[in-house]
């Protein structure tokens, strides 16, 4: 009997993970003609208001598909620090579990942000034009000239007062603990002359990456961290830059999980 059971429930869990997976990724695909039309009548608007007007227009779209998308996973969601966010442009830096970090990230961090993407995603309708809108950097990681390129772009974007975002271990923890931060950011943000906003993100890893990338309800939490003042990079050697940033969100990635724990 007790086997029985334990079958049934199973089976039932699969049979969910399965329907929130058809949720979740049929809204993400059938969200894009509908955004289409929208997309067409803000870029009308590009000329006629200002820069942080545009970034905030263009932003909106994104984020309400982004909150749509996580809301059909399922998962919970605990998003502090909004307190933490300074005007004009900020170069984003943040750890990297998942696939749902952008998402979640969209959805709940009200300043509009572009981000540096795979080169290979410049391939998808609609969402790699929303990606040009929203001041996206494509980088083709086998080819060091872009990645060369890839650094003046975002400078050049900060500049201009559009903030980005980037994932400083390169690639995804899936969970683990959080990588080595590469030290293209630092670069980014003397060149650009704007300061660096730390962000923890923690639990996106357990809605795909631990379910042999099926979706699964989670509990996140997404903390914005004290800002790394211009000043501060300024006066600080890269290096030492690079530790505290990293300390800063590994010390929060462990509180977090110590605290869903």
């Amino acid at each position: 009997m007790v086997l029985l059971m334990l079958i049934w429930f199973m089976n039932e869990r699969l049979v969910n993970n399965l329907f929130s997976s058809l949720r979740t990724f049929g809204f993400l695909f059938g969200y894009l003609p509908v955004s289409l039309s929208k997309l067409i009548t803000i870029k009308k608007q590009k000329n006629m208001i200002t820069t942080e007007q545009y970034d905030r227009l263009v932003h909106r779209v994104p984020q309400l598909w982004s909150s749509g998308i996580l809301q059909r996973t399922k998962s919970t969601f605990r998003f502090q620090g909004e307190e933490n966010l300074p005007s004009g442009p900020v170069l984003f830096i943040s750890n990297h579990e998942g696939n749902f970090d952008i998402p979640s990230l969209l959805a709940y961090i009200p300043k509009p942000f572009g981000f540096i993407s795979k080169i290979e995603v410049k391939k998808l309708p609609i969402i790699s034009q929303w990606m040009e809108e929203m001041n996206c950097v494509f980088l083709d990681r086998s080819n060091r000239k872009s990645s060369y390129q890839s650094i003046e772009d975002t400078v050049n974007i900060l500049k201009k007062g559009h903030s980005i975002l980037i994932f400083p271990e390169g690639t995804r923890s899936k969970g683990g603990e959080v990588g080595d931060f590469k030290s293209g950011f630092v670069r980014i943000a003397k060149m650009a002359n704007v300061p660096i906003v730390p962000i923890a993100i923690y639990g996106t890893s357990n809605i795909m990456e631990k379910n042999n990338n099926k979706i699964c309800p989670a509990n996140v939490q997404i903390s914005v961290l004290p800002t790394y003042t211009v000043e501060n990079i300024a006066h600080n050697e890269p290096s030492k830059i690079i530790e505290d940033l990293h300390t800063i969100i590994a010390k929060e990635i462990d509180f977090m999980s110590s605290a869903i724990k």
